[in-house]
């Protein structure tokens, strides 16, 4: 039966399609060849889930881009955003303001050791800008070193530090970046056969690289405490403390970028927690205020704050600190201590989330590793478990990244939103993701599993 000319104009005006109309025309989306993009339009979302205009749920085990640490539409957190909109929406950087005085004070009670002090950026890639350009001042000198295998920001010192492949059209080599392998067991670039050893040979493949360098042209040494879209690689025992050390010897500004590991996000409220190790800035962003807000911010060492006690920091940016942004920061902050998020997070990670995968280690060949803490891991797929192959080539398009693709789409089928990335799929779901959530989770993992299964022997 033939559809009447008033439905088939409903169905062209239905929300979804005015909604992926518009954007198809309007918005320029980062990352992305914009004739091949296809977003999906999306209705609603609240805790850990999101949902289209046909109503089909999706579980979030990416949680945004790993910034909704207490889920979505959290009624304390919006209620702060409403309350600050109503009595005072934005106010410039210079003046002292409730919300931000508050919110400045609540992450300084939190960070480790010194750091307290707090530069407010809009993000995590201007905060990178920032603790570069504090370093640099500070010490006189130009370089900064980064890993392989890293990811601090799409801005122009951000992306030059970065690691990965979103690197390359960007990079002209004049940012002062020089970069060194960080540890990675399970794919040793020491050719190392146990963490102990990976450790000792990293920080002499670092010590090497500082003295071939030279230490006195390099500013700053920055690492994700444990790398996030590179791959979820916790550091070895004694590795941090070995870099820590590195740094001092040599006069380095040590920076550790927590933007995407910070507020709860591995079970502590920054993931240096979990190694001891003090850095003279820390950068973080996203779990701040659960991305409600664009906020971010460089936590301070006492020794780089007094260097700028008499003398003007030549940087500043025209919503640092916002005043809803700050809102959103203290409300978040205050819920995660009243409902120890924190601690929530590590037991979901030591009694759910990690025996739940290392018991889909077991069933599926394609699984070559699971590592993580907290509510922050990633599964590495594979072709061969014995020479770890992966699934796909390293920065794999087209053809090549088909099994990935393929199991993207077996989980976005059976309502489960994966974060994918080269051959990897990780697992970071909210904070406050509850164990049946996860199980749920975890079961339709199971099932996709079986089609990257089909390509491993």
């Amino acid at each position: 039966m033939a559809t009447s000319p008033n439905r088939q104009a409903h169905r062209r005006n239905s929300p979804a399609e005015q909604i992926t109309a518009d954007d198809r025309a309007h918005v320029f989306h980062p990352w992305a060849a914009q004739d091949l993009v296809t977003p999906l339009a999306v209705a609603g979302a609240q805790g850990s889930y999101f949902w289209d205009h046909d109503a089909k749920r999706y579980l979030d085990f990416s949680s945004g881009l790993v910034y909704t640490n207490l889920g979505y539409q959290h009624p304390a957190v919006v209620a702060a955003i409403q309350q600050q909109a109503a009595e005072l929406a934005t106010f410039p950087p210079g003046f002292a303001v409730e919300s931000r005085s508050r919110a400045a004070r609540l992450i300084a009670e939190r960070t480790p050791g010194d750091l307290d002090r707090i530069l407010f950026t809009n993000g995590g890639a201007e905060a990178v800008e920032n603790a570069v350009r504090l370093a640099r001042l500070h010490t006189g000198r130009p370089k900064v070193l980064s890993a392989y295998r890293s990811y601090h920001g799409a801005t122009g010192t951000a992306i030059n530090l970065t690691g990965d492949p979103r690197r390359w059209p960007s990079d002209q080599g004049t940012a002062g970046a020089v970069r060194f392998w960080a540890p990675y067991p399970y794919r040793s670039p020491f050719h190392s056969d146990s963490p102990e050893q990976e450790c000792r040979r990293a920080l002499e493949h670092l010590d090497d690289t500082i003295a071939f360098e030279g230490p006195s042209t390099i500013a700053a040494l920055i690492l994700e405490t444990i790398p996030g879209t590179a791959g979820i690689m916790v550091p070895p025992p004694g590795y941090l403390a070995g870099v820590r050390e590195l740094c001092d010897r040599h006069g380095i500004v040590f920076i550790l970028d927590e933007v995407m590991t910070g507020f709860g996000r591995t079970g502590a409220w920054f993931a240096a927690d979990h190694f001891g190790v003090v850095p003279d800035l820390m950068t973080f962003a996203k779990g701040v205020n659960c991305g409600y807000v664009p906020l971010g911010g460089v936590a301070i060492g006492e020794k780089i704050a007094a260097t700028f006690a008499r003398r003007p920091y030549p940087g500043g940016l025209t919503y640092s600190g916002h005043p809803l942004a700050c809102a959103a920061a203290v409300a978040t902050i205050e819920v995660m201590a009243a409902d120890d998020v924190v601690g929530r997070a590590r037991l979901t990670g030591a009694d759910v989330i990690g025996p739940g995968l290392r018991a889909l280690a077991e069933r599926h060949p394609s699984v070559g590793e699971v590592r993580g803490l907290g509510v922050f891991w990633a599964i590495e797929l594979v072709r061969d478990r014995v020479t770890r192959e992966p699934l796909v080539p390293y920065n794999a398009t087209g053809a090549d990244a088909a099994p990935m693709a393929q199991f993207t789409a077996a989980c976005r089928e059976r309502g489960l939103w994966p974060f994918v990335h080269m051959n990897r799929t990780h697992v970071a779901p909210p904070c406050t993701v509850t164990d049946t959530e996860v199980k749920e989770g975890l079961a339709i993992l199971d099932e996709a599993l079986t089609v990257t299964d089909a390509y491993a022997v």
